[in-house]
């Protein structure tokens, strides 16, 4: 029987990176992945797929649209091929793929393939196609993420009836396409669609969309996606969906409790993911799972099973593979008698629609609840020079901070370019910044970042320069 210091069940971004850490520490590592390719939903159908799709579809969208402003003439015939645009995502995927695997060599983690699942908490029975093997361990990690969600009532076919996984693999472009949830997945997918030529409606249970992300950003993305003609119906309860042939046909009630019917050639169902824990025979060692389906945990990450930790989808907390990756460090790091940390209020969310939405911190709607004083800033990405020159209009920039001490509390962005200006707002709030020190730092002109300056200046007192 092959002994290791620590496995990893699971090779997503906590997974992968977790070996890593374990074993740049000195650990022996097994990587134990139940697929034939390593990287997780986030590498294969989901984080990297879905970016390269709408990097794609975004630089069709922007010659269609914009070309001729920039005094781009094209000639001919202008078009787009969805296949070629799926063998691009396809070959974009197996180059990351491909890097994963040679970290794995460069850093000695042996690879097992097949599906892992205790015997007791020191020994993981591995099955495959091939056959079946048992590894003798002194600690595990669980990252075995998640999967796409539905609700009771929904059969998903997987050809019209899809969850975002199939909707990466779509040989054609629907002509009519409802997404089910107004989230990040089914927005980024939507956009993707909706620039092809899709007539795309989402249909939003809450008030709102982006219903986790301040109320600013919500509003703000709402025009924006509207204006690029997406259709919205908020307060929209789903309680049917069927297939008849090539239709797909939805019954919701809306606010006033009226039957409302909808149809269209593809239906994505984007209610969220759950964590993915079947089968791993939690219960021979003891681990102690919520109602959802969740792996409880302690500061540690450290289950009920003491020599088994859990990190990533599987835990509480938002399901992001940066979280993920943060927490894998945190186990390796804890497992070599270090003392890690990591303040789950300063983990970044970020919606890679066009214009980005990122956000980190607290929300304003939070910091009502939690009867925290505090100031505001904002400040128009439109005012800005850079947005005038790339044309890039959209968004703004807010700053929440603490009315006495004038901490940041919470950056809420959406504009071009959020995902990254998001970091800076990390780094200042990871240090325990002021609104006032970003105010005064310098930053390059003409960029994006300038709008989070500006948005300083307008929490600090109604100080900026260019509005």
């Amino acid at each position: 029987m092959d002994q290791y210091d620590v496995a990893v069940i699971g090779s997503g971004p906590g997974g992968y990176v977790a070996a890593i850490r374990c074993a740049q520490l000195g650990k022996k590592v097994a990587l134990i992945e139940r697929y034939t390719t390593l990287g997780g939903t986030c590498l294969n159908v989901g984080c990297i797929p879905s970016k390269a799709l709408l990097d794609s579809s975004h630089h069709y969208d922007l010659l269609r649209r914009h070309g001729k402003d920039h005094g781009i003439q094209i000639n001919g015939s202008f078009d787009f091929d969805i296949v070629s645009m799926m063998k691009r995502k396809s070959s974009v995927v197996s180059k990351t793929v491909h890097g994963i695997n040679y970290l794995m060599k460069k850093n000695k983690i042996h690879v097992l393939y097949g599906h892992g699942s205790f015997l007791d908490s020191n020994a993981i029975l591995i099955k495959s196609d091939s056959g079946q093997s048992t590894i003798h361990v002194k600690s595990t990690i669980i990252a075995t993420g998640s999967k796409p969600n539905t609700l009771p009532f929904i059969a998903i076919d997987k050809e019209r009836i899809i969850t975002s996984t199939e909707a990466l693999s779509l040989d054609e472009v629907p002509r009519r396409l409802i997404i089910v949830g107004g989230g990040v997945i089914g927005l980024e997918l939507g956009q993707v669609y909706l620039r092809l030529g899709s007539e795309v409606t989402v249909l939003e249970y809450a008030d709102r969309i982006l219903p986790s992300m301040d109320l600013s950003l919500s509003r703000e993305m709402l025009k924006v996606l509207k204006k690029q003609g997406m259709i919205f119906h908020l307060s929209h309860s789903v309680n049917k969906v069927t297939r008849n042939e090539e239709v797909v046909e939805i019954e919701a009630h809306n606010n006033s409790g009226d039957t409302v019917q909808f149809e269209a050639d593809y239906s994505l169902i984007s209610v969220g993911r759950k964590p993915y824990t079947d089968n791993l025979g939690l219960d021979k060692i003891g681990v102690n799972t919520t109602s959802s389906g969740q792996i409880e945990t302690d500061q540690n990450l450290q289950t009920s099973c003491p020599n088994v930790y859990a990190i990533g989808d599987v835990i509480r907390g938002t399901m992001l593979a940066h979280k993920a990756e943060e927490e894998g460090i945190l186990v390796a790091e804890y497992l070599a008698g270090q003392r890690p940390h990591i303040d789950y209020n300063l983990i970044p969310n970020v919606v890679y629609t066009w214009p980005e939405v990122a956000s980190v911190g607290k929300t304003e709607q939070q910091l009502k609840l939690e009867n925290i004083e505090y100031k505001k800033g904002q400040f128009p990405m439109s005012a800005l020079g850079r947005s005038r020159a790339s044309g890039d209009m959209d968004g703004l920039v807010k700053i929440l901070s603490h009315k006495q001490t004038d901490e940041i509390l919470g950056v809420h962005v959406i504009g071009a370019r959020a995902a990254d200006i998001i970091a800076e707002a990390v780094v200042a709030m990871e240090f325990r910044a002021s609104a006032e020190d970003i105010a005064r730092i310098s930053h390059a002109h003409p960029t994006f970042t300038e709008a989070v300056k500006e948005a300083a200046l307008a929490t600090t007192g109604n100080r900026p320069i260019h509005i």
